[in-house]
C-alpha cells in the first residue's frame, strides 16, 4: 500500500517540474540590459508630466538607448523574436515604477514582434556597414566621437548622421524602429568613445535629458544668485559714478568718448553672435600665453590680412590664431562681418570657429584675433605647391574633392540665408588629421538676400580663379563658386596651378590647358604623374570632366554644388560638356581648329557616352522646343 503511494507521488513531483521547465523553456529572458536605463533615469530630476503621445515618444526613445547598449555589446540591432514579449514585460516593469498604469503596447500600439524587427532588414552591425559607404561612416566617427554635451558638438555630429538617411530608404517594420532610428543607435553604440548611456550621448543621439540636481546644488544656486546680486548693485555704483566723472570731463576727452563708443557698438555686435552660439570671447592676455607673446616661431601661415599663428590654450588644446593687422576701431566692420559668417554656419567640412578677442592696449593699439580649431595637415595649397614634397594618394584627393563640394552645397543650400564663399582657392582649404577638407577663409563671403538671382558687388578674390561674369561685370551668384571649385579640382588632379606659365614663358590658365586635352579625348593626360594608389580609369576621367564641366566659362553651363556632389559621388553621369567660347587672344589657327572639331554641334562629350545636362532655368524661350527634342532623345 505504502509503496504505491510513493509512486503516485513521485510521478506527480516528477511531471510538475517538467511542465515548469518546458514552461522556462518557451518564454526565454530578455537579453537586453534596461537597468542602464533604469539607473539613468535615477540619477535624473527631470520628470515632467507629459501627454501619453509624448509619453510614448520618451519611451521610444529610451528603447533606442537600450538597444544601442546591446548592440555595442553583440554586434546585433534586436533580441531574438523569440525574447520579444519578455523585453516588453521587462520594460513594462521599468516604467510601471515611474508612470502606474501605463500599458506600453497597447497606449502606443506597439506590437510585440517589432522589438525584434527594423528596416531593409538590417539587423547586425555587419548589414549596416554594408549599406553604408566606408567615407560616409569616417565622417560619422570623425564628428561624433567626442562629448556631445554641448551644442557645437553635438550639431556636428548629427549632421553628419543625416547624410546616411540617403542609404537607408527601404520599408520599415511597424513604429519601434524606423530606418532613422539606425544612424543613432549606431553612433552611440561605435562612433563615441563615451557610449550610449552618457548624459551627453543620451541628450544629443536619444533626446534624453539627464539632469542631475540636488539640493546642495540648489541651495548653492541660491547663494551664488545672492552674490550676483550684490555684485551687479556694486557693479551699478561703480559704472555710476565712473560715469559722473566721465561726464564732467567729456569736451576733454571727447575723442576718446567716441572710440569707446565705436567699440562698444562692435562688442554689442559680438556679443549678439556668441550669445545664440558657444563662441568664447578670449582676454588679449590670454591669447598672448596661447601663443607665447606671439613668437615668431608659431607663425603658421600670412596673407594680406596678416598672420595666423599656432596656440595652446589652458586643458593642452592646439588651435590657430588668425591676426588682423593694421586695425582700427573704425575698421572693424570686416573683421566683425567674418565672425558671423563662421559662427552663422556649423558643417564637418566648414572650419569651426571657437572664439574671439577684442582688444585696445596703449602699446599693441586695437587687436582683433579669430580662433579656429587647428588644422594639422595644413592647406591643400601646401601639398600640392608647397614644402610637403610627398605626393598625396588619390583616395585622399578624392575625399578632398567631395568633402570641399559638400562643404560649399552647404553653404549655398543649406545656410539661410546662403553665403557665397567669394575666395575658394587651395590655400583656402584646410586639412585636419584624417585629411578631412575644411573651407576657410569667410573675409569676403557674402550672404545672398532670398529671391535674388545675383548680387552686384565690387569685384574680390585671386587671380586665375574669378569667374569670367564676376570679373568682368560685377555679377555674383553661387555658380561664382562652382567655378573656382572646378579651378581647385583641377589643381587637387594636375598638380598644377591655376595660372601655368610654359617654357615660352606665356601664362595659360589651367582651365583652358584642360579644356584643350579633354577636347582632343585625353582627359586621362590631365592628371598628375605618379599619383599613388590611383583609382579605376572611368572615375578618374569623370573628376576631370567635372572640373572641366564647373570651370566652364559661361555660367549657364555649370552646375550647382549639390548636383557636383552628386556627380563624384554617386554613380551619376557627367553630362555632355557645352563648347566653349573662343578665347580673345586665340591667334587664326586656334579657332579654325575649333570650327573643324566642333562641326557646328556646340557640345563636347567623350567616348565614354556621358548624358546631356539640361538647365533649364537657363535656356531661353526660342529654344526651348529644341531642348525638349534632346530632352526626349536622351530619354529614348
Amino acid at each position: 500500500m505504502f509503496p504505491f503511494i510513493h509512486l503516485i507521488i513521485f510521478l506527480h513531483l516528477s511531471f510538475t517540474c517538467y511542465g515548469q521547465q518546458t514552461s522556462n523553456l518557451s518564454t526565454p529572458s530578455c537579453p537586453l540590459d534596461f537597468d542602464a536605463l533604469r539607473k539613468m533615469i535615477d540619477q535624473s530630476s527631470r520628470r515632467p508630466t507629459l501627454n501619453s503621445t509624448a509619453q510614448c515618444q520618451y519611451i521610444r526613445q529610451g528603447l533606442r538607448l537600450v538597444q544601442s547598449e546591446y548592440l555595442r555589446r553583440t554586434n546585433s540591432f534586436f533580441p531574438p523574436l523569440i525574447s520579444a514579449n519578455s523585453c516588453w514585460n521587462s520594460y513594462q516593469s521599468l516604467v510601471n515604477n515611474y508612470v502606474p498604469n501605463f500599458d506600453i503596447r497597447r497606449t502606443c500600439e506597439f506590437q510585440t514582434s517589432w522589438i525584434s524587427q527594423g528596416c531593409m532588414n538590417i539587423t547586425t552591425r555587419f548589414k549596416f556597414e554594408s549599406k553604408v559607404s566606408p567615407v560616409a561612416l569616417s565622417n560619422i566617427v570623425s564628428s561624433c566621437n567626442q562629448s556631445l554635451e554641448n551644442n557645437s558638438p553635438c550639431a556636428t555630429c548629427t549632421t553628419s548622421l543625416s547624410s546616411l538617411a540617403s542609404y537607408l530608404t527601404g520599408p520599415s517594420v511597424g513604429n519601434v524602429f524606423d530606418c532613422s532610428a539606425y544612424p543613432s543607435i549606431y553612433a552611440a553604440a561605435f562612433a563615441n568613445q563615451f557610449g550610449p548611456t552618457d548624459k551627453g550621448t543620451a541628450k544629443c543621439l536619444f533626446l534624453l535629458d539627464i539632469s542631475e540636481v540636488s539640493k546642495e546644488k540648489s541651495k548653492k544656486n541660491v547663494v551664488i544668485v545672492v552674490m550676483v546680486v550684490v555684485c551687479v548693485l556694486v557693479c551699478v555704483l561703480v559704472v555710476f559714478g565712473y560715469w559722473f566723472l566721465w561726464r564732467r570731463r567729456k569736451i576733454r576727452l571727447a575723442h576718446k568718448w567716441n572710440t569707446r563708443r565705436l567699440e562698444s557698438n562692435l562688442s554689442s555686435r559680438l556679443d549678439s553672435i556668441s550669445g545664440s552660439t558657444t563662441l568664447v570671447r578670449f582676454t588679449f592676455d590670454e591669447i598672448k600665453v596661447a601663443t607665447k607673446n606671439f613668437a615668431r616661431v608659431n607663425i603658421i601661415g600670412t596673407g594680406g590680412y596678416g598672420n595666423v599663428y599656432k596656440g595652446v590654450l589652458p586643458g593642452g588644446v592646439e588651435v590657430a590664431l588668425k591676426r588682423f593687422k593694421n586695425c582700427s576701431v573704425s575698421g572693424d566692420a570686416n573683421f566683425t562681418h567674418e565672425v558671423e559668417v563662421i559662427a552663422s554656419v556649423r558643417h564637418v567640412n566648414l572650419v569651426a570657429l571657437r572664439g574671439y578677442c577684442t582688444a585696445t592696449t596703449p602699446f599693441e593699439g586695437h587687436q582683433r584675433i579669430i580662433v579656429c580649431d587647428l588644422m594639422k595637415n595644413g592647406s591643400l595649397y601646401d601639398h600640392l605647391f608647397g614644402t610637403r614634397h610627398e605626393k598625396l594618394s588619390w583616395g585622399i584627393r578624392q575625399k578632398v574633392a567631395i568633402g570641399t563640394a559638400r562643404g560649399l552645397a552647404y553653404l549655398h543650400y543649406g545656410a539661410q540665408p546662403g553665403i557665397i564663399h567669394r575666395d575658394i582657392k587651395a590655400s583656402n582649404i584646410l586639412l585636419d588629421d584624417r585629411f578631412e577638407p575644411k573651407v576657410a577663409d569667410f573675409g569676403l563671403a557674402k550672404f545672398t538676400p532670398e529671391g535674388m538671382t545675383h548680387l552686384s558687388t565690387r569685384v574680390a578674390g585671386t587671380m586665375g580663379y574669378v569667374a569670367p561674369e564676376y570679373a568682368l561685370y560685377g555679377q555674383l551668384t553661387e555658380r561664382s563658386d562652382v567655378y573656382s571649385f572646378g579651378v581647385v579640382l583641377l589643381e587637387l588632379l594636375s598638380g598644377k596651378k591655376a595660372i601655368i606659365e610654359f617654357n615660352d614663358g606665356q601664362p595659360t590658365l589651367v582651365t583652358d590647358w584642360a579644356w584643350s586635352l579633354v577636347r582632343e579625348g585625353r582627359p586621362l593626360d590631365v592628371l598628375e604623374e605618379n599619383i599613388p594608389h590611383l583609382g579605376p580609369p572611368e572615375v578618374l576621367e569623370k573628376y576631370v570632366l567635372v572640373a572641366v564641366l564647373c570651370s566652364h566659362p559661361q555660367l549657364y553651363a555649370r552646375p550647382t554644388m549639390d548636383q557636383v556632389v552628386n556627380m563624384l559621388d554617386a554613380e551619376i553621369p557627367v553630362p555632355t560638356i557645352p563648347e566653349r567660347p573662343i578665347s580673345l587672344i586665340a591667334d587664326l589657327d586656334d579657332i579654325e581648329r575649333s570650327v573643324s572639331s566642333s562641326g557646328g554641334s556646340g557640345n563636347l562629350s567623350t567616348a565614354t557616352g556621358y548624358q546631356p545636362y539640361i538647365f533649364e532655368r537657363e535656356v531661353p524661350l526660342a529654344d526651348s522646343d529644341s531642348v525638349k527634342a534632346r530632352t526626349l532623345d536622351h530619354r529614348s
